[in-house]
């Protein structure tokens, strides 16, 4: 399988934003979720380089897309840190 776009990583950073914010997940569902995503990044990578998923963080959490706390975990579990 091809590696995920940085683009699609984002969304689905959103969708899980989007839906937490509308009362759809708790928070369980939440990280559960958030898991699945990171496993897919590490199973499939990600087309982007660390620079580029840096920046992507960086931006989604300047949104409030992510947390402070979801910003440091994906940042250790992708090896970024």
């Amino acid at each position: 399988m091809p590696p995920v776009s940085i683009e699609r990583f984002l969304k689905e950073l959103e969708k899980l934003k989007r839906d937490m914010d509308a009362g759809k997940l708790k928070s369980g569902v939440y990280d559960q979720r958030l898991a699945r995503v990171i496993q897919e990044l590490r199973e499939r990578g990600v087309d982007a380089d660390r620079s580029q998923i840096t920046a992507a963080l960086a931006d989604a959490h300047q949104r409030g897309v992510i947390t402070d706390s979801v910003k440091a975990h994906l940042e250790k579990r992708l090896g970024l840190v």
